[in-house]
């Protein structure tokens, strides 16, 4: 996996806390927030193929009903922080 770029690791990271609340609100406070297949994608701006291959690589966790595919919004969050990686020191 590429290593994400700063301003498209905010992006990201803006989106979900914003679907975050969203659906903290809709859904009343649950222990734990999950997003399906298709809120996956369109947050991370990727192909069914990538997530098809994260989830065989065991890059995220999931959890399938039926052919239903859902996330932990907290593993996702992992996801990110994991391949986040800070600005160099511009200063010096």
């Amino acid at each position: 996996m590429k290593d994400i770029p700063k301003d498209k690791y905010e992006e990201i990271s803006d989106r979900l806390k914003a679907i975050e609340k969203l659906l903290q609100f809709k859904q009343k406070q649950p222990k734990e927030i999950f997003l399906d297949n298709q809120e996956f994608l369109q947050i991370m701006n990727i192909s069914k193929r990538t997530a098809q291959s994260w989830r065989d690589s065991g890059l995220i966790g999931y959890s399938m009903i039926g052919c239903k595919v859902y996330y932990k919004i907290t593993d996702i969050h992992g996801l990110i922080e994991k391949h986040y990686h800070k600005a160099k020191d511009q200063t010096s």
